[in-house]
């Protein structure tokens, strides 16, 4: 029993310290960088014909979507790069990538520098904000909805580590839109707000693939992953 015991102690310091350093990384550029209030344009009104007909397919999507649906997109509530495990294999894993983790954190971690202080300037409300008969299948939120910062980041990470597999860009991305698209799924979006993550995903991932501080941990984290991978 104690053996037991101090295993689970043992499991639980792991985790805890991951999350620690996962939320310890430091973002590759903020939103000084990249100002998405100067690339995007602003969200439709809340009264407007084009928030009323997304409300009206996020609705649409509520009785239609079925218990596995509802269950990759609660999967996909996690914002790192491991929800692309079920494309790069078994082999794909945190314990034997650290360099490639915590490069991989700095990702996640520029994604929320840049995109949060744009969504607190927009402040678009989510669907269940407007409309009492959404009922989001996933982590409720009240952070702005326009743009969708998990769009923005499965945007992102699926360019960069495609530009590091290219030999699964194809699978890579598809991964990538379907991670997107499991926020309208899971009711915690609009369809715009996807779209401009999809975009904002792209212009941060492109102004990233530019810089020399990231550029030298990339070829690092890509190395670890092809010999893992045994690419």
């Amino acid at each position: 029993m104690k053996r037991y015991a101090s295993l689970a102690a043992g499991l639980l310091l792991l985790i805890v310290g991951s999350a620690a350093q996962a939320e310890d990384a430091q973002p590759f550029v903020t939103n000084k960088d990249v100002d998405l209030t100067m690339i995007l344009p602003p969200p439709p009104a809340n009264d407007s014909a084009q928030t009323k007909a997304e409300l009206g397919e996020v609705l649409m999507l509520q009785v239609t979507r079925t218990p596995e649906m509802v269950a990759s997109a609660v999967a996909d509530a996690d914002e790192n790069v491991w929800r692309f495990a079920n494309v790069m294999g078994p082999k794909f894993n945190k314990e034997t990538l650290p360099k490639f983790s915590a490069f991989f954190d700095r990702v996640v971690a520029t994604e929320g520098a840049v995109v949060d202080p744009a969504k607190d300037i927009w402040k678009r409300p989510r669907p269940h904000q407007l409309s009492d008969l959404v009922k989001p299948a996933v982590k409720l939120s009240s952070s702005g909805s326009w743009p969708s910062g998990h769009a923005t980041v499965g945007t992102m990470m699926g360019i960069i580590l495609s530009d590091m597999v290219p030999e699964k860009r194809a699978e890579i991305m598809a991964r990538a839109a379907e991670y997107a698209h499991n926020r309208e799924v899971g009711g915690i979006h609009y369809a715009s707000d996807v779209e401009m993550g999809r975009i904002s995903g792209s212009v941060i991932a492109a102004v990233l693939l530019n810089r020399d501080d990231f550029k030298a941990e990339y070829e690092v984290a890509r190395a670890e992953l092809r010999s893992d991978l045994g690419m």
